[in-house]
Formats: structure tokens, C-alpha cells, sequence
């Protein structure tokens, strides 16, 4: 904004002559009651810029809103402040008029107020950067006149001229004139879809855009030299508001403002406080009476209710309202949520199957029998005495539940699962990319960021301190150095943390299980482990929560740091710490009780201790499998109400309510301003600003870590993560829809690095199963004892098979039980879980040879199992196409239609060219056979035959 050179930014005292003064001077003439005359005879002027969305004119449209914090002068209250920028105005500003007989007027002489230089420096950077905005074509107009008290608004509008050319910038592929037929299925598969859309009808939201098209427009990246190919009929709609917006932005991110020798786009001026917000603005209300129809109001209806969480989403009207990026992430959660179903089906079949064959379950039966009178050994030193093994009967029944043989079965489905969704969702992206014309579109790097530019100006300015001449500075990995080395420790020792964290819960469950097994009750011991359990799985929920949180600000800190060129590259950074240290902290605790527990802990008159007093705890008689699950579901359970729904809700609504109350502190008292409805973009600024969707993507990660990666210990993951994914989509569209401000449009044509996670954890979910089936359940040792050590072919005498004996007269002192008359008999041999020889062998208490056949065949199984389904994967990967077969024919159609749209252009000028030729031939063929006497006579025809050409 170019300002007038009595109001430019040099001292008063330098020009002689005092900036008040003249404020005063050119207030001379004012008429109060004309003014409220003329006011009270024109019709609100906020319901002709409706309310905001346009210019005070009604017909410009506002593209984009600039915020800024202002200090209003303490001589008086001022007047309304609206400054227009156009092309008869974009060189003066109006100043602020103090209303007559409010304030005492300063006369000459008076001292000035006490003048801010820091505000005034960024006074000075906006009427700066606001003069390039218009000299780059936009349009700009000032409202300081708002019911927030000390923000003012700058409301940007673009003409069609400055939309073609950034269009033809930015290479948008916009629809031209030409239409075609999209390819229709014909015979049985066309009577199939018939059906299918029938059924379907009661699912399908009622929007527009959602209608299977049979015809679709040619589109072609915009140029001005061809708009004519373009359908300009109606120039207000070709570009709609998200679009428009995009192109603001690209604008306002490539404007610098250059004071104080260094240069600024937007960017910067956010970081350095010169402006507080920048954002779109909505297209309306969402919500009241006599409510303009929008998109807004439609996506709100159709979309962010609850009440339509059956009905498919409307992603062409998403994309069209929010762009492609967030259309691709909400298309990534549907496509996901619908690949939950199946899943969640055969999850819940496999469970039914061991509630059916609980009873047949031979090792669980034979661990309920009291006729066995197996005594096992006690669980813990001193305090702990010898118990019966038919009191854990309903462990191993549990067990059953999730430790059967349709659990192999189910890993297997849910790696190929992983496979085929990732597949679909290929299919799918091509299928998006295809209708909303991003094939072939091609990222660009994007500008610096504001960080980057402000490392490289403080590098360049310590070079010219040396008086070294260089060339255009850049940060190199020297630069870098400390940053790199600061993630590495910081990344170590958050690792550690949560290790540690994981290790103290350790500790806890060993001091519980011995304090509670001191309990004189019998119920309270019969109850120790499932008590040690639940308490310990909540402690460790509510760390991972706390964490999570920790994690995220830590990361993003870390990223920060490193100082990353461009949006992409930070975005990028920060995904890649946040997962390393929200999958370690989410995870560390199911790794341990499925691969470490129990694995460690020694032999009755040997056992591994801790710190030399607690000793390492075991699994349950039936495996630790049943206890892996109960971690899983509470942590998956826990985290998907608490952080991922009880947060996404409550933290906004609470932030919003922060919001409001500061600025009805801050707000006038006045009656009249009170009344007075709000501008769009005073709405707007109320909201949450957009912060991403790295965080809805990393929860979603996250769980899709918890259906894959330890399925074969819980087959009803699937299920709650479709049953919360149904909330979530409703919830976020709510969320974007209602409570943040409107996001700048971003293109993209992939969901990026996190297909790359996604991938990874498909595989990594098939070592795992591999690992949790034949590592933590028994289903490895039941099969070796059937075909290897089973006299009669059954499972009968597997208990006892996987059992040892210790004769308790080889406790070592001061670690046998107090009590060995606890169970009203002497004991002499106790059973323990594991593969040794018994006291009366001549190697007493060594390993085995049964457990080096179980190791082996463990091994084995996990061999065979992960390159059986990883081949399996791949070739799922490899049979089905990544662009479905109809879209490749409509993108080699639409070339195909496009190089004849050029054609026939080149054509038509061709014989238009030919056809002025051949009159030109024809008027000089017919002036020549003239005789020459006529040819005298009519010397002017002969000249105007000539001449015809040139008129031409």
C-alpha cells in the first residue's frame, strides 16, 4: 500500500511540520448532522457486501482476509476506517478522523503521544507489502471498523485478470468447451452397476457432484492465448471460490515486503507478528434461518452430521470446497473404513469359532480338571505358596478365545488384507486423479520458508561483517550440524524415556503381584493376576497418552531446528520423528509383554532377578497371548475414545470458549457496535486455524498399526476400528467443517510419504504375526506334540507335556514359600512351565531335547509363514493393475481428443488463410481483364481493387 508522502515513515520533527496538526487541518469542514443524515437514509451497507463475502461495493468478491493487530490513538476514538485499493486509488490511503466532539483536538504546540517504533515498523511493512499486492494486480479494502476491539481486516479481491494469468502460472487445468462420453459397461456388467446404484440410492449423499457423470468436460491447462477453448460464459463461476483463493495465496507467498534489507513474504510477516492471520474465507453460514444455500451449508448437511454417518461421503464436493489434499485424505479414510468391514467380519467369525470350540479344547479342559492335582510352583518368593493349576481354569479357557488354530487363518487374511487395501487405494487415487484432472501434474518446489530465509539472511550478514563477497547464500550440513546432532540425542533419549517408563511399569506389577499375594483373603489372591494386569495396562495408557503429546511438540521442535527449505521438506521431517516416537511409545509396551515376558525368567532355585530382589515375572499357565490382548484392546480401545475422539472435541470446543471470553473482555461495552452483526471474515477469525493433517493421518496410522500388526492376538481389532472410524470421518468433516477456519486449497495427486508408512507396517505386520504365532501363543508346541510325542494321535497329555518338575529341596535359602502347608499337604515335587529335565535325571534341570524341537520348529514356521504370505502379498500387488483398465482408455481418449481440438484449430486457420488468398487472386485477376480504356476511365476501381487487400 503505497501511502502519501505527508504520511510516510520519517519523524515529524524531520519534515517541519506535525503529523497531528494536519489530521486537524484536513478535519475542517466536517458536518456531523449531513453525515448522520446521509447515513440514516442508506440502506445497510453490510447486507450488500453480505455480510463480508464481498467488497462494500457488493459486487467485488473477497478472496482472502490479512489480520493485523493495531493500537488505536489515545487522542480519541476514530472513525471507520475502510481503505480501498483499486486502480483509480492504489496510491493513497485514508487516514483515521477523530469523530467531532469526542477527544479534545491537539492544537499546535502540543506535545505528541508516546510513539510505539516497534508497532510503527510493522505498520510501516504492511503499507509496504499491501503497495506490492496492488501493483501485482489485487485488490485490496481496509475494515478497522469491527466488533473485535484492536484487529483490523484487509479483504483481497482478484480480478480476472490477475485469475488468468496466475491460472496460466500455475498450469491449472481448467474444463473447455469440448465434451465427450465417458466409456459405459455394457452387457451383464452394465445390468450388475444398474442394481448396485438401486441399492445403493438410500447410501448416497443428495449433492450434485456425487451423480455418476456419462459425459465430462475436456480440460487443458489454462493459457490466455486460447481462451477461446474455454467455456467464459459465465466468468464469475469459472473460477470458484477455492481456486481463487489458491491463487491469492501463491500470489501473496511470491510479494516480499523488503525493509530493514531483507526480504518478506507472508510467511515471514505471520512469523514475525506483522500480520496475526491469513486465511480464506468460508462461503457462508452453515447453520439459522434464512441461510443462502452453500456449499458449506450442504457439506455440513450431507456430509458433518452425525445422523448421515451411513450414507458415502461426498468427496467431489470436498475436494471442491477444501481442494485436493484434504479430498485425498478423507477419500483414504473412506476407502480404508469400507476395507474394515470384511476384515471386521472374518475378525468376527474367527472369535465366534473359539467361543464354539471352547469346550472341545482339550489342554484347557485338562487344565480345569481337579482330578489332575497338578501343583505348580510358586509365583513369587517367600510370600508366595504353592497353588493348583485348575484354579487358572478360566485363563485358559479365555485363551482359547484368541489362541486357536482360525487365528493362523486370520493373520494370514489380514497380511493379504494390508495388500489388497493398499492396492485399492492406488486404484482409487488413479480414479481421483482422473476426474479431478490431475494426471500428469507435477509438484514444483515451493518458497522458502520464513525460518529458512531468516537463517540464510543471518549467514549472509555475518559474511558481510568479514567483508567477504559471496554468491547467494544457502545452508549447507555444516550449518545443519548441531541441529542433526541434537535429533539424534534428542530422538535416543526419548527412545530411552519410554523404555524406562516401560521398565518402572515392570517394577510395579512385580512389587504388586508380591504385596498382593500377602493378602490373608483367598479371593484377593485368587485375583492377582488379573488385578496386576488391568492396573498395569491403564498406567501405561495413561503414559502413552501424556506422551503422545509430548512427543508431537517435541518433534515438531526438532524439525524446527533443523531449519527445512520448503513447507514439503518440513512436513516431510516432522512426520517421520513423529512416527518413530509415537509408534515406539505406543508400541514398547505390547512388545514386551508378547516377545520379553516370560521369556527371561530362569527356573525354580535359579530365577533372574532385578535389582536382586524382584524377580521377573511369568506368563500365565495358558500363555502370555491372553494377556498381550487384554494390552491390546485397552490401549487401542483407550487411546480411540480418550485421544481421538474426547480430544479432537473437547480441546477445540475448550479453545473456542478461551477465545470468546477474551475478546468479550476486550470487546466495546457499546449498545450500538454490541447489536451489530458480524463481518464473515470477524466470524472466521474466531475459529481454530488449520494446523494440518499430520495429525489426522498419524492417528489413523497409528491404528491401522493396532488392526495389522498383532492380529493374530486380537481378532476383534478390526471391528473397533471400524466402529470408531465411522465416528471419526463425521467428526473431522465436523471439525473442518464448523470449527476451523477454512484451509487454503493445496493440490496433490498422492496422500505422499504416508503410503510409504503404510507399506512399511504391511510388512513389518507379517513378521510380527509370524513372531506372535509361534513365539506367544502354543499353536507351535500343540502341533509338535501331536505328530511327535502324542501316543494316540489327540491333544491328551500336552498339560503335561509342557510341564517340568523341581524337587523343593533345591529352593536356594531364604526363597522357598513360609507357608508350604498352605494347601493342606506336604509338597515334595512342584511343576513349572518349561523344557527341562526333571530332579532325577543325571543332567537335572538342564534344556531339553523337547524344547530344541519346539525352538526349531518355531523357527521354521516363521521362515515358511513369512515368505509364504509375503509372496502371496506381492503377487496380489503384482495381478491387480495399479490404473484401472477404463481410466487408462479415458486418459489416452482425452489425449487423443485434445491433439484433434488442435487440429482442427490449425485447420480452420489454414483455410482461412487460403480462402483470403483466393479472393485476393480473384480481385487482381478481375482488375486486370479490364481494357484500358475503362481502366483510365475508372482509375479509382482499379486503386480500390489494389487496395482490397490491405483492408483485408
Amino acid at each position: 500500500m503505497r501511502v502519501n508522502k505527508k504520511y510516510s515513515c520519517l519523524p515529524a520533527e524531520e519534515k517541519g511540520i506535525h503529523i497531528i496538526n494536519i489530521r486537524a487541518i484536513e478535519d475542517i469542514g466536517y458536518d456531523q448532522h449531513e453525515s448522520t443524515l446521509l447515513n440514516s437514509l442508506s440502506k445497510n451497507p453490510d447486507a450488500d457486501c453480505k455480510y463480508g463475502l464481498y467488497f462494500r461495493d457488493g459486487k467485488r468478491k473477497v478472496d482472502y482476509i490479512l489480520v493485523y493487530h493495531y493500537k488505536k490513538s489515545s487522542a480519541g476514538r476514530t472513525l471507520t476506517r475502510r481503505v480501498h485499493h483499486n486502480d483509480s486509488s492504489a496510491r493513497s490511503t485514508k487516514q483515521d478522523q477523530p469523530l467531532p466532539g469526542k477527544g479534545v483536538q491537539l492544537e499546535m504546540g502540543e506535545s505528541e503521544p508516546h510513539v510505539d517504533y516497534h508497532e510503527d515498523d510493522k505498520r510501516f511493512r504492511r503499507e509496504e507489502y499491501e503497495g506490492n499486492l496492488v501493483e501485482a494486480g489485487l485488490e485490496l479494502e481496509r475494515d478497522e471498523d469491527t466488533k473485535i476491539h484492536g484487529v483490523g481486516f484487509v479483504k483481497i479481491h482478484a480480478p480476472w485478470n490477475v485469475l488468468c494469468r496466475e491460472a496460466e502460472f500455475l498450469k491449472l487445468k481448467m474444463p473447455t468447451k469440448k465434451m465427450y462420453q465417458i466409456n459405459q459397461t455394457h452387457g451383464l456388467l452394465k445390468k450388475i452397476n444398474s442394481v448396485i446404484q438401486k441399492i445403493t440410492e438410500p447410501i448416497q449423499p443428495k449433492v450434485a457432484e456425487h451423480k455418476p457423470q456419462t459425459v465430462k468436460r475436456l480440460s487443458y491447462p489454462f493459457s490466455r492465448e486460447k481462451q477461446h477453448l474455454f467455456d467464459l460464459s459465465d466468468r464469475d463461476s469459472f473460477f470458484d471460490s477455492k481456486t481463487r483463493s489458491t491463487i491469492v495465496y501463491e500470489i501473496l507467498k511470491r510479494t516480499t515486503c523488503t525493509k530493514a534489507k531483507y526480504s518478506m513474504g507472508i510467511t515471514s510477516l505471520l512469523a514475525n507478528g506483522v500480520y496475526s492471520a491469513a486465511y480464506p474465507l468460508h462461503d457462508g453460514d452453515y447453520e439459522g434461518e434464512n441461510v443462502e444455500p452453500n456449499d458449506r451449508k450442504l457439506l455440513c448437511e450431507e456430509w458433518a452430521s452425525y445422523g448421515v454417518f451411513y450414507k458415502y461421503q461426498p468427496i467431489d464436493l470436498v475436494r471442491k470446497y477444501f481442494g485436493e489434499k484434504i479430498g485425498l485424505y478423507f477419500a483414504w479414510l473412506g476407502v480404508y473404513t469400507q476395507m474394515l468391514i470384511p476384515a471386521s467380519i472374518v475378525g468376527i467369525i474367527v472369535f465366534l469359532y473359539g467361543c464354539a470350540t471352547v469346550d472341545e479344547n482339550i489342554p484347557s479342559m485338562e487344565m480345569c480338571d481337579q482330578r489332575n492335582n497338578i501343583t505348580m510352583c510358586p509365583l513369587c518368593d517367600r510370600t508366595c505358596s504353592y497353588w493348583k493349576m485348575s484354579s487358572a481354569c478360566a485363563t485358559a479357557r479365555a485363551s482359547h478365545l484368541f489362541d486357536n488354530p482360525a487365528t493362523v487363518f486370520f493373520s494370514v487374511f489380514m497380511a493379504l488384507w494390508a495388500a489388497t487395501f493398499m492396492e485399492h487405494w492406488k486404484r482409487k487415487q488413479m480414479r481421483l486423479n482422473y476426474r479431478w484432472d490431475l494426471t500428469g501434474f507435477e509438484e514444483e518446489e515451493d518458497h522458502p520458508r520464513a525460518e529458512y530465509e531468516a537463517k540464510v539472511l543471518e549467514k549472509s550478514l555475518r559474511k558481510e561483517h568479514k567483508h567477504k563477497e559471496t554468491d547467494k547464500e544457502k545452508l549447507t550440513w555444516k550449518d545443519r550440524f548441531p541441529a542433526y546432532l541434537t535429533n539424534f540425542v534428542g530422538i535416543i533419549f526419548m527412545v530411552g524415556l519410554t523404555f524406562a517408563i516401560v521398565f518402572g511399569v515392570i517394577i510395579y506389577r512385580i512389587s504388586t503381584a508380591a504385596a498382593l499375594a500377602i493378602s490373608s483373603t483367598p479371593s484377593g489372591r485368587s485375583s492377582v493376576r488379573v488385578t496386576v494386569t488391568a492396573t498395569a495396562v491403564i498406567i501405561n495408557l495413561v503414559v502413552i497418552i501424556i506422551l503422545d503429546e509430548v512427543y508431537g511438540c517435541i518433534a515438531r521442535w526438532l524439525t524446527q531446528i533443523e531449519v527445512p527449505k520448503t513447507d514439503k521438506n518440513f512436513e516431510e521431517r516432522l512426520i517421520f520423528k513423529a512416527f518413530l516416537l509415537k509408534f515406539v511409545n505406543a508400541y514398547t509396551p505390547i512388545f514386551y509383554v508378547a516377545f520379553f515376558k516370560g521369556r527371561f525368567v530362569g527356573r525354580p532355585g535359579d530365577y533372574v532377578y532385578i535389582f536382586h530382589s524382584f524377580r521377573m515375572e511369568e506368563c500365565a499357565p495358558g500363555g502370555c497371548l491372553m494377556e498381550l490382548c487384554i494390552q491390546l484392546s485397552i490401549i487401542m480401545l483407550g487411546k480411540q475414545l480418550i485421544q481421538n475422539n474426547l480430544f479432537e472435541i473437547g480441546i477445540p470446543k475448550m479453545k473456542k470458549f478461551i477465545r470468546y471470553m477474551k475478546l468479550k473482555r476486550r470487546r466495546s461495552l457499546d449498545h450500538e457496535e454490541h447489536m451489530k452483526k458480524k463481518q464473515r471474515y470477524e466470524v472466521d477469525y474466531n475459529l481454530e486455524p488449520f494446523a494440518g493433517l499430520t495429525p489426522e493421518y498419524m492417528e489413523m496410522i497409528i491404528q491401522f498399526g493396532f488392526v495389522t500388526l498383532f492380529v493374530a492376538s486380537f481378532p476383534l481389532a478390526p471391528l473397533f476400528a471400524l466402529l470408531n472410524n465411522i465416528i471419526e470421518i463425521r467428526l473431522d468433516a465436523k471439525k473442518f467443517v464448523t470449527e476451523l477456519r477454512r484451509p487454503v486449497a493445496v493440490r496433490a495427486k498422492d496422500i505422499g510419504i504416508w503410503y510409504n508408512i503404510l507399506r512399511g507396517i504391511g510388512k513389518l505386520a507379517v513378521i510380527i504375526n509370524a513372531f506372535v504365532i509361534s513365539f506367544t501363543s502354543d499353536f507351535i508346541p500343540r502341533l509338535v506334540y501331536l505328530y511327535m510325542y502324542s501316543e494316540n494321535g489327540t491333544m491328551h497329555g500336552f498339560v503335561n507335556h509342557t510341564l517340568s518338575s523341581f524337587n523343593v529341596s533345591d529352593f536356594q535359602a531364604g526363597t522357598a514359600p513360609n507357608d508350604p502347608m498352605d494347601l493342606g499337604y506336604e509338597v515334595q515335587i512342584c511343576r513349572y512351565k518349561d523344557y527341562r529335565e526333571p530332579p532325577w535325571s543325571e543332567n537335572k534341570y538342564d534344556i531339553s531335547k523337547d524344547f530344541w524341537a519346539v525352538l526349531a520348529a518355531r523357527l521354521a514356521f516363521v521362515i515358511v509363514f513369512q515368505n509364504l504370505v509375503m509372496f502371496m502379498s506381492d503377487f496380489v500387488d503384482w495381478i491387480i493393475p495399479d490404473i484401472p483398465k477404463d481410466i487408462s482408455q479415458q486418459i489416452h481418449k482425452e489425449k487423443v481428443l485434445m491433439v484433434e481440438v488442435f487440429m482442427r484449430e490449425e485447420q480452420g486457420k489454414l483455410q482461412m488463410l487460403e480462402t483470403w488468398k483466393d479472393k485476393d487472386k480473384k480481385k487482381g485477376e478481375n482488375c486486370n481483364n479490364h481494357s484500358p480504356r475503362l481502366s483510365r476511365s475508372h482509375s479509382g476501381s482499379l486503386s480500390s481493387c489494389h487496395s482490397y487487400p490491405l483492408d483485408v
